[in-house]
């Protein structure tokens, strides 16, 4: 469990921690909800890897949790990871009852058949037709594998603080598909070494992906549109959104 969360971006904890700020919520206060979103995210890159899923054998620049040990292990260490989030959500330093049950509902909306569980078996069962996804399909496949925990996070800090979400939501749902664009992006330009994971596998696998449907110009720009969105978003926060800005401005122009 603690091989599977090393490394990373941390976006997602980060956004947890800087929607919380937006409401005067300290980083402290709003920890244990961003370390359950990171526990979240591992358990389902773990299963992600797995040789019945997307057989990969290299996940931030180091083997796979199966092979360094093996399937049954992977599978184990990614249940306890998903068990341990929600753990986590229970934390009293959260605040009240019914925001830490707040916060449960929408990580397990996010997690489950409505989000990324449901991201995931679109993006299985594409690989079984032998029709390319639209750019409809492709997009509402990537916001629940990607997005919704994306969304969630984003929202975290206005559920911390029983505030409204919905500009959050906004900026996330932008933010998301953007994220996703620039993946699809660095599959075809990245650098294995860099990324830390496997480059040019959508291509070889004849995936239906953003670059290849909208070309790669199309996809960069499309993703630059949609962190546009994202920042209009924030205006109602002012110059306290600024880190989130400076987040969604990272998502299109990172390396790995």
């Amino acid at each position: 469990m603690r091989y599977a969360l090393v490394g990373g971006k941390r976006l997602r904890g980060y956004l947890v921690l800087e929607s919380a700020a937006l409401f005067g919520i300290a980083a402290d206060q709003a920890l244990a909800a961003a370390a359950a979103v990171e526990a979240l995210h591992a358990y389902s890159l773990v299963h992600d890897d797995l040789p019945a899923m997307d057989d990969d054998d290299l996940r931030r620049g180091r083997p796979t949790v199966h092979v360094k040990w093996d399937e049954a292990t992977a599978i184990l260490a990614g249940d306890a990871l998903q068990t341990l989030a929600f753990e986590l959500l229970t934390d009293p330093a959260l605040g009240p009852a019914e925001r830490r049950l707040a916060l449960v509902r929408g990580l397990a909306l996010a997690a489950g058949a409505e989000g990324m569980v449901l991201g995931q078996a679109l993006d299985i069962a594409a690989e079984t037709t032998a029709t390319p996804l639209t750019l409809a399909e492709i997009t509402a496949l990537q916001n629940g594998k990607t997005g919704a925990l994306i969304r969630f996070s984003a929202e975290a800090g206005a559920l911390i603080a029983g505030e409204d979400p919905a500009p959050l939501r906004a900026y996330a749902n932008a933010l998301g598909l953007a994220f996703q664009i620039h993946d699809d992006v660095l599959d075809v330009t990245g650098d294995a070494a860099l990324t830390g994971k496997r480059v040019g596998k959508d291509k070889d696998a004849g995936k239906a992906t953003f670059v290849s449907l909208l070309g790669l110009e199309g996809a960069q720009a499309r993703a630059r549109a949609l962190i546009d969105e994202a920042e209009a978003a924030l205006a109602p926060y002012g110059a306290r959104a600024g880190n989130l800005i400076e987040a969604a401005r990272f998502t299109i122009t990172r390396n790995a």
